[in-house]
């Protein structure tokens, strides 16, 4: 656990100015793996999705996935980089028990994608103009689970298990050029150009996108000056944060350890950083390597990529509406709110949403349900809205069984629960429940004479011509029909049998 000396984010502010640099991983959605036909799949067994290629064994060579150079450039094309038509891998250089090759497959003085750039919007519209340095190709690593410590760290562990399934991934690294000018709100940009990216690549299909399983992962660079003063700190760099509230909230403690560390005459460490959720802290990790200390050498069993201007193009043309544009159109066509569709991005429900609306229902009915009902369950299940289990179609039908009278707010809600517990589609669940809405009159008026003779006091005031009175006699027609009363028509009754004009 982290007892570093911190300052307020505010003194900090006062008295340094943070210059940052994010280098995010995006796990690609391809089939099989980087370098080698093994599956690219999340979630099997252990050590279950390797081949010779992934464990490094002697005498196999690496063949480059084309999916996965495809998927590369379309990152590249989207932001805005330029294609180098002709990009080479190199080894990466270090040991560690998750690389067995005791190498890692990546890209150096050559990457595929280079100078980009992309306009980052925060919440009250100001935008960050972020330059990209580049994208480049690689491969992941293993995944170590560290056994029998507190922390989950290796400090500590009894002992560590490697799963190479995750090994030989394909992965583009986005990397910036320095950000400077970001002042109070670079924890703000932070969370808002990694949200940007995981959008970008989730809209182009490239990727899952799902930060909690590491599909995108930021390593935050952040260090500080004094006002005035040109030249950079010294940066540390937070390794693996895979959450948008974390890497607003590791950026912002850096911030505040830096600059108490900077004010007791000591100099910044340049290390990587762990970050802690439980703390909302940093500990320190390892003295930052340079690119000298991996000994980079161009990989001997790859040969170049050659992308030539056709392929490009032909990539160029199956580009997506880009991400802030769709936001756009998809605001005015709903006839959100700036706040209204504010609250539907940052829920991450925009495309449940658009489903929804594009299998039938409302744009305002969408939003009702996915904003309210379905994530209200869904933090209940401590799971995302869209992994609940109600699709847009069951949304759809709902709300065509309460137009059409069937059931009223109330019922659906009862319905959703039936649906939920694999009772059915929505028509199904009404049925097998009963839940449909009373609409005889005889029924209704039988309720009525109930309610009346419950509460005549109120009925004397209705007939005395306060009319807004009829609700209470509404709520006891509901509480006898176990709320499956048309409330429209049961009001119509009972002032019809009161004798009073609605």
């Amino acid at each position: 656990m982290s007892n570093e000396t911190i300052l307020s984010f505010e003194e900090a502010l006062e008295k340094y100015d943070p210059v940052l640099g994010f280098e995010v991983h995006v796990e690609l959605n391809t089939k099989t793996k980087m370098f080698s036909s093994a599956p690219n799949v999340f979630g099997d067994e252990p050590n279950s999705n390797v081949n010779e290629v992934c464990l490094g064994l002697p005498g196999v060579l690496p063949v480059v996935n084309k999916k996965a150079v495809e998927s590369s450039i379309l990152i590249g094309l989207a932001l805005n980089c330029k294609i180098a038509p002709h990009s080479t891998f190199a080894r990466k250089q270090y040991f560690y028990p998750d690389t067995p090759k005791n190498f890692q497959t990546s890209q150096y003085d050559d990457p595929i994608c280079y100078d980009g750039w992309i306009d980052i919007e925060l919440e009250d519209g100001t935008v960050f103009h972020v330059e990209i340095e580049r994208a480049h190709m690689e491969e992941d690593a293993g995944k170590l689970t560290h056994m029998g410590g507190a922390t989950g760290r290796i400090q500590g562990a009894d002992y560590s298990l490697v799963d190479y399934n995750r090994s030989g991934v394909p992965l583009v690294e986005i990397v910036t050029k320095t950000i400077e000018g970001a002042g109070s709100r670079a924890p703000e940009l932070a969370k808002a150009y990694v949200a940007a990216i995981r959008e970008i690549v989730k809209n182009l299909g490239v990727s899952d996108a799902k930060m909690e399983r590491g599909n995108v992962r930021c390593d935050a660079n952040v260090s500080l000056r004094p006002y005035g003063q040109e030249k950079f700190g010294t940066r540390t760099e937070t390794k693996n944060v895979n959450s948008l509230r974390a890497v607003e909230n590791a950026v912002k403690f850096e911030i505040q350890r830096h600059a108490a560390v900077l004010d007791s005459g000591v100099l910044i460490t340049q290390e990587t950083r762990h970050w802690h959720e439980d703390t909302k802290s940093t500990t320190s990790g390892r003295p930052k390597s340079d690119a000298d200390d991996y000994r980079y050498f161009p990989e001997p069993d790859l040969v170049p990529i050659v992308t030539s201007a056709a392929w490009v193009e032909e990539l160029r043309a199956t580009l997506p509406e880009p991400p802030a544009e769709r936001r756009k159109r998809l605001q005015a066509d709903w006839g959100y709110t700036d706040m209204e569709f504010r609250d539907v991005v940052n829920a991450g429900l925009m495309d449940e949403i658009e489903e929804t609306v594009t299998a039938g229902a409302t744009a305002a009915a969408a939003r009702k349900w996915w904003m309210g009902e379905i994530a209200r369950r869904a933090k209940l299940a401590d799971v995302d809205p869209a992994a609940l289990g109600v699709s847009p179609a069951v949304v759809v039908e709902i709300e065509k069984l309460i137009a059409s009278g069937a059931i009223n707010d109330k019922l659906a809600r009862k319905v959703l629960d039936g649906v939920l517990e694999g009772e059915g589609t929505p028509t199904e669940v009404v049925a097998k429940r009963g839940l449909a809405v009373v609409s005889d009159d005889g029924a209704l008026q039988s309720a009525i004479d109930e309610a009346l003779a419950a509460q005549p006091d109120v009925a004397e005031k209705i007939r005395g011509g306060k009319v807004q009175a009829v609700g209470a006699i509404v709520g006891g027609v509901m509480k006898v029909t176990r709320g499956q009363a048309d409330a429209a028509r049961v009001r119509e009754l009972i002032l019809k049998t009161l004798g009073v004009e609605g």
